[in-house]
């Protein structure tokens, strides 16, 4: 049996006339009456009364026409299905953030869109430092990250691309005799305690720190590290050093504190799309492509605001 007979046979038990199903499918009258009796002699049954007159269901045919439909619905809604999967609207995504997207715009901007155009797509959402993510993204266990990277070696496999730039900001306590400053040049830190992350902890806001102090013809003295921003800014309240962090990060008012600008063009903090090279699916595709439309809306400047 295959559902075209299904078809045949739904077709002529709402109709209840040959002639009239026939032009419904779109074939002759007498290809689809020999349809009906071979579904007939495979089926063992009866599942139409005939005469000259009219045609109608046996009891037999009746039943079969309830499972008919469901399985001819049942077989529609599967191909909508993989329809909808090959299109990105169903199935999951797996994303991963920096622990400074939440403070821009562009994590909710971005998440809300998606949400808008797939709505029925799940999302998991995870929180982690960008060597974490890339190593999540080599094993397949994560399929994009928003990433912070710096350069550097990148798993066999994934491929990152810069959709966005965060200026940077030195933070320091209102206290400290530059603070009252417009903006700072490192070649004025040399000597001063700086606070920042702990070595391989998996973001790259060491390495630019200690590029922008040699720069200036110094070594970074850091006095304390701390896993997370939140918690630099507050030792920063406390007096113990200078931070380096992403311009987001003044939203975080702590008393005692100020974020200042810094005068080099390049103190900045990329923010990067990462992805596996092979094996994109249709959520990831469509996530990319939002991601470079709400990046467009915003007049080609990219995702930072």
């Amino acid at each position: 049996m295959e559902l075209r007979h299904l078809r045949y046979f739904v077709a002529v038990a709402e109709e209840l006339h040959f002639t009239r199903a026939a032009e419904r499918l779109h074939m002759g009258q007498p290809p689809l009456s020999m349809q009906i009796r071979a579904l007939e002699e495979e089926l063992g049954v009866q599942l139409f009364e005939r005469s000259q007159r009219r045609v109608r269901l046996t009891e037999a045919g009746q039943g079969f026409l309830l499972r008919a439909r469901a399985i001819l619905a049942d077989t529609e809604a599967a191909a909508e299905e993989a329809r909808r999967r090959a299109r990105g609207e169903l199935g999951q995504l797996r994303i991963g953030f920096t622990s400074s997207l939440p403070y821009t715009s562009t994590l909710p901007d971005l998440l809300y869109a998606y949400r808008q155009r797939y709505p029925e797509v799940e999302l998991q959402l995870t929180e982690s430092f960008t060597n974490a993510q890339l190593e999540a993204l080599d094993k397949g266990t994560l399929d994009v990250g928003l990433v912070r990277y710096v350069g550097g070696p990148l798993p066999a496999g994934v491929s990152v691309r810069e959709i966005g730039r965060d200026p940077l900001r030195l933070v320091l306590n209102a206290a400290h005799p530059l603070a009252s400053r417009p903006a700072l040049r490192f070649a004025e830190l040399a000597g001063e305690p700086f606070i920042t992350f702990p070595p391989g902890v998996g973001t790259g806001l060491p390495a630019i720190l200690e590029r922008l102090c040699r720069r200036a013809g110094f070594e970074p003295r850091i006095v304390q590290t701390a896993r997370e921003a939140t918690t630099q800014i507050g030792l920063v309240a406390a007096g113990l050093g200078l931070a380096l962090l992403p311009a987001p990060l003044e939203c975080v008012r702590i008393p005692r504190v100020r974020y200042l600008p810094i005068a080099e063009e390049d103190a900045y903090f990329s923010l990067s799309v990462a992805v596996r090279q092979s094996g994109c699916g249709p959520a990831v595709r469509g996530f990319l492509e939002l991601l470079d439309e709400v990046g467009a809306a915003r007049g080609g400047e990219g995702l930072i605001l």
